[in-house]
Parts: C-alpha cells; structure tokens; sequence
C-alpha cells in the first residue's frame, strides 16, 4: 500500500514545503488568471450579435469568434503541459498571461473582423497555457492529501467563469456606456494582476535538465485536433454531416493522429508520454473528462439559448438564471474538495458526482416553454451539484496516480481532452439542436418556416414574430433543448461507468516538487 511508505518521506522534504499562508498567497495570482481565461471563451455569447452588426461581419464569422478561441486552447495544451515538465513553471504562466493580454488588447481594439479573429487565436494560446499550468503548478506546491480543499475552489473557479461568462457578457453589451468591446478588455487588468502577483509569490525550484521538445509530435497533434474541430464546428451548417467534406476531413483528421501516436512512442521527450495510459486511472479519468466537458459546455450553451428563445429573457436576465448551476457547482466543488483533504477518500464524490450530473440530465429533459422557473432552477441546481464533485477531483485522481516527472503531461491530458469534449459537444449538439427546431418548424409552420430563423443558427428575433409563430417558435426550440439533454443523459452516464472502474488509492503525503527529488534520489524509479 502507498500509505505504508509515505510516513518514511525524509523529514528534509516537508522543510521546503511552502507554507499554508504562502500557498494561499500564490493561488490568488492563480486563481485570477484562470477565471480570466475561462470567461475569454464564454463571455462572448451574448455579445456576438453586437459584434457581427458592429464589424459587419458573416454568419460563418459569428462561429468562428467562439470557434478559433476554443481551438486555439484546446489544441495547445498538450504542448504547454509538456514544457510545464521541462522548463520553469512560474516563467511559463506568466508567458500564458501575457499572451492573452495581448489577445485581448487586439481584439478589444480590433477595426474589423479579420483582425478579431487572429486576436482569438492569441488568446487562445494564453488561455491554453493557463488552464494547463493552473493545476499543474497547484500540484508542484501542494501534496494531493491536501489537494482536494484547494482544487474544490478551483473547481468552482473554473465552473463560475464557465457558466458566468454570458452574464457579464450580457450585462457589459447592455451597458451604453461600456458595450461589446469590454467583453475582452474586462481580463486585461486582471491578467495583469495575476502576472504581478504570482512574481511575487510563487516560488517553485526549477529542475533543469537537457531537453528537446517534440516539435513534429505537437504539430501533428494540433493539426490533427484542429482538423476534428474544424470539421465539428463547420459540418451541418456549411456541409452535410453526409458528405464529401466530412469524409476528408475525419479521415485527414484521424491520420494526423495516427501519425502522432506513432511519433510519440518513438521520440525521448514525447509531448503526450502514451505511458501514462497504462495506468486505468488515468486512462478512465481521461475518458470521464471528456464526458463532462459535453456535459458543462453543451448544457450551459443551450440553456442560455432556451432562456432568451424559448422564454424571452434578456442576455442579462438569461446570464441570471444560470446563477443555481453556479451555486450548485460553487457548493458542492468546495465542499467535496474539503471532505476529501480531512478523510482522504476520493471516489466516492467521483461516483455520486457522476450519477446526480445523470440524473441533472435527465430532469432537464422534461423541460417545455412553460416549465416552472423554481422546477428549472432546482433542475439546473442538480446539475450543477454533480459536474462540481466531479470534474476537479478526475485531475486529482490523476495526478495521485502517475509519477512525480508526468504530473504536467498527465494534467494537460485531462484538461486538453475536457476542452475538446466540450467543443465537439457544442457544435455537434449545436448541429442538431439547429435541425430538430427545422423539421418541428417544418412540420407546424410548413416549409417556409425557414424564413422564420428556425433553421439557421441564429437566435431568431420574436419582437417581429406574429403571435401564433412566436408560440411555434419556443415551442419548437424548448422541445429541441430538452432532447439535447436527453442526449446528453447516457453520455454522462458513460462518464458514471468510466469512475465506476477507476481503483481508489491513497492520497500521497508530499507535494509534487517533493517527490520528484524523492525520485531523482532512485534511479529505479517509475
């Protein structure tokens, strides 16, 4: 058992640990920087028909503002988790930070479109860097007995940026005297922030060591996920799912990959260590965060969408009612993290956390355009309850699990396949929510119910809607909602089977810096 071993750990090891003061200190630069960089890729959602009539921008653009984002992070994370095992940690999340500050300077300023979009790009890369490094470095300071009260904040960090990002995005456009242009100018000064207080207090050794990073394995890796996503987000709009364009670019897609799996079990410093997935925990935390990367991503973006459609809300009051997710991950995120660090049992809040995100799922399914708003709440509540006792605690699963040299690979593993779950859920889910609102339209409108908006991916507008088609209208889009979370039921209960499987161990004792020099001390260890 791990547990017989760690009371042995040299007494000089716990004389470097930082203090609880001055790990609480670091994880206030930290937590500022994540919260920044998860609302870059959600607050745009309700400004975005602000920006597109603005700029005068195309609807494939309205897309590819949220797309390029999204992409730009979820492709580079396993290159930053790589370096975060190779080169000073506390240098790296500062780069992140700069580079989207500088992202978002561009896009804050930019004159038109084309600029926007390469400055969504940059901030992508940014915000890559810091929601991989986040957790990464919280594992350098902190043993993962004591993780769980830490990474509940996170997690709930991490949640709230997630789910209150259309809020301040909603409330900053309905501001006169502010507008869409603040949506990513708001993270500057935060960033800044971040950037001067993690140099002021974080504090990790820097083990240096001769490297190469694996150039050609993180090409074929971000060419390969940027192809999958592309193709994801561009197929049922621009092309049918069934079509020549789909067939090259999932086969273009899934060689790219297999080119870098090959290139990566051939190469010394591989940007993904396929190691790693020997371990069942890490192979099914990976798994399971996929899962929840739909379920988050894809449930937030639509219940946002059915609030203003099918209930006529504000972008302000739609940001609103997503306060009981908020509060149901906020509570249960923190609370869980805090029962794992005094008792040292884990997966017990893996399993429930896993089967309450179900059961939310399936309670959203029920909804209508007339649904009670406190049946909604408490449904969204239960949801939220669920993915806050999960998601954090598979990162922690994870990192108890592998050794001390692969916590930034295998970090990055979760948050890189988290980040395209939720990507590919939101254009896929979005793909058929778009077709469902067509043919129910269709059926009750006639073919021309086109002209209404229901078979684009714009929000229709219901102030010029006649009264008997606006009622077809959230009628057909509360009904297309509800299937999508009924979709989403048996994905998140895959995610209940993938935690079912995974073998509890006990939580290490010493913080991640300490036992990599307990492990440069044994040639002969793992």
């Amino acid at each position: 058992m791990t547990t017989s071993t760690e009371p042995l750990d040299p007494p000089a090891a716990a004389t470097d640990r930082m203090s609880r003061r001055e790990i609480l200190q670091a994880l206030s630069g930290l937590m500022v920087g994540m919260f920044v960089a998860i609302l870059a890729s959600t607050v745009v959602a309700n400004a975005l028909p602000r920006i597109i009539a603005d700029l005068n921008g195309s609807q494939t653009v309205y897309t590819w503002i949220v797309t390029t984002e999204l992409l730009a992070m979820t492709a580079t994370v396993p290159l930053w988790g790589k370096m975060a095992d190779l080169y000073s940690k506390k240098l790296l999340i500062q780069l992140s930070l700069g580079l989207f500050v500088i992202g978002s300077l561009i896009a804050g300023l930019t004159p038109n479109v084309e600029v926007l979009l390469v400055s969504r790009v940059v901030q992508g890369i940014g915000a890559g860097g810091m929601t991989a490094l986040a957790m990464i470095v919280m594992a350098a300071m902190i043993p993962p007995r004591e993780l769980g009260r830490y990474a509940g904040i996170f997690g709930a960090v991490f949640g709230v940026g997630t789910i209150a990002g259309p809020l301040i995005g909603g409330v900053l456009v309905d501001t006169s005297w502010l507008g869409w242009r603040w949506c990513f100018l708001i993270g500057v000064p935060f960033s800044i922030l971040s950037i001067v207080l993690l140099q002021r207090t974080l504090h990790l050794p820097v083990i240096r060591r001769r490297v190469r990073i694996d150039w050609l394995g993180a090409a074929l890796i971000t060419a390969g996920v940027s192809t999958l996503l592309v193709w994801s987000s561009l197929a049922g709009h621009r092309f049918a799912w069934a079509s020549g364009w789909t067939v090259l670019m999932v086969v273009g897609g899934l060689a790219l990959l297999v080119a870098a799996v090959w290139v990566e079990a051939r190469v010394p410093e591989p940007i993904i260590p396929l190691q790693i997935f020997r371990s069942r925990t890490v192979a099914l935390t990976t798994v399971a965060s996929m899962l929840v990367g739909v379920a988050l991503f894809g449930g937030t973006v639509f219940l946002s969408q059915y609030f203003q459609t099918s209930l006529g809300k504000s972008p302000t009051v739609a940001g609103l009612m997503s306060l009981p997710m908020i509060l149901g991950l906020l509570v249960s995120s923190t609370v869980a993290g805090q029962l794992i660090t005094k008792y040292g049992r884990w997966k017990v809040y893996l399993v429930a956390g896993a089967a309450v995100m179900t059961v939310g799922m399936l309670l959203l399914a029920t909804i209508d355009a007339g649904t009670p708003l406190p049946l909604l709440f408490t449904y969204m509540a239960v949801l939220g309850t669920g993915v806050g006792m999960l998601m954090q605690n598979l990162v922690l699963a994870a990192q108890n699990d592998v050794p001390a040299h692969e916590l930034g690979a295998a970090t990055s593993v979760l948050t890189f396949f988290r980040s395209m779950g939720g990507a590919v859920g939101v254009s896929v889910l979005g793909a058929v929510l778009a077709n469902r609102v067509t043919s129910l339209m269709t059926e009750r409108l006639g073919p021309a119910a086109g002209a209404t908006g229901g078979g684009t991916t714009e929000v229709p507008d219901l102030a010029a809607l006649p009264e008997p088609v606006l009622r077809v209208v959230q009628d057909a889009y509360a009904t297309a909602t509800s299937e999508l979370f009924l979709i989403g039921a048996p994905i998140a209960f895959l995610a209940l089977v993938a935690v079912l499987f995974i073998r509890e161990k006990p939580l290490h004792t010493v913080s991640g810096d300490e036992r990599a020099r307990q492990e440069a001390t044994l040639p002969t260890a793992h």
